[in-house]
């Protein structure tokens, strides 16, 4: 490959595609790993540990339930996709020429997909405050440290949702194209209110400035709605000055965000 551009090797890298991934059964196998990554990253907070996040545990079975369905919508697309495998290599075989190789691709798709999930423990274990009792109160510490970051990192990532969502609306209020105002989506709205119903699910009440920003944003387009945005150029420049000194306070916040501790051990 560097050859056919008189390039050095040490500095090119190549790959081939094995499937065509436009496939619309392979779109809907994507599909489903796609949602089911983003609800569970939209019902949970993040936590400092990879692939932990943490969900209220009154959701717990709704999301055992819903986790549930995406794994039966995956068992059945890759079904689907499976039907389809001979089909799409033999397209790859001849896209591909001497490239191909049939060791490149399993005998079956069954088993290749998988959506799963567990409730992994991250407090210390018991059994260490009768083994060693110091041990036991310096992973309790530890522990401790790792929530309160869950906290500033959950709140961090409150701040900066919000602040693109508002950032975002203002722009398109106060935007010209053309002479003319820029146009918005409904989602422009949505997204905002979507947004305020999740912060108040997973809120963990840390921050008393950023529970009051988000009211504050809530109550400014609390009954707007996209169409009388449109129409009507001083409630636009009304709602987009109120939102513009939301933006400033959240800049302020993500700036200036002093140390929090929970005040009890999250279980």
């Amino acid at each position: 490959a560097a050859e056919s551009f008189d390039a050095a090797g040490d500095f090119l890298s190549a790959g081939k595609k094995l499937l065509d991934t436009r496939c619309p059964a392979f779109k809907a196998v994507s599909a489903v790993r796609n949602n089911a990554r983003g609800y569970w990253r939209a019902i949970s907070l993040p936590f400092p540990e990879p692939a932990i996040r943490l969900i209220p545990q009154n959701r717990l079975q709704a999301f055992q339930d819903e986790m549930g369905r995406f794994r039966d919508d995956l068992t059945l697309a890759v079904t689907n996709l499976d039907a389809e495998f001979e089909e799409l290599k033999s397209a790859a075989r001849i896209r591909l020429g001497t490239l191909y190789n049939e060791r490149d691709y399993p005998v079956s798709l069954d088993g290749a997909f998988e959506v799963s999930w567990d409730f992994p423990s991250v407090e210390p274990p018991t059994y260490l405050r009768r083994l060693d009792p110091e041990l036991f109160e310096a992973e309790s510490r530890r522990v401790q440290a790792r929530f309160d970051e869950a906290v500033q990192m959950a709140e961090q990532a409150f701040v900066e949702e919000l602040g693109r969502l508002v950032s975002h609306l203002t722009e398109r209020l106060t935007g010209e194209a053309d002479g003319q105002p820029k146009v918005f989506r409904d989602s422009a709205i949505g997204n905002l209110q979507e947004f305020f119903t999740r912060f108040q699910s997973l809120n963990l009440r840390s921050s008393e400035q950023l529970d009051s920003l988000v009211e504050q944003c809530r109550q400014i387009v609390q009954g707007v709605r996209p169409q009388t945005l449109r129409d009507d150029a001083n409630l636009r420049r009304e709602v987009a000055s109120q939102l513009s000194g939301v933006t400033g306070l959240l800049d302020d916040l993500l700036v200036d965000r002093p140390r929090r501790r929970l005040l009890r051990t999250p279980k």
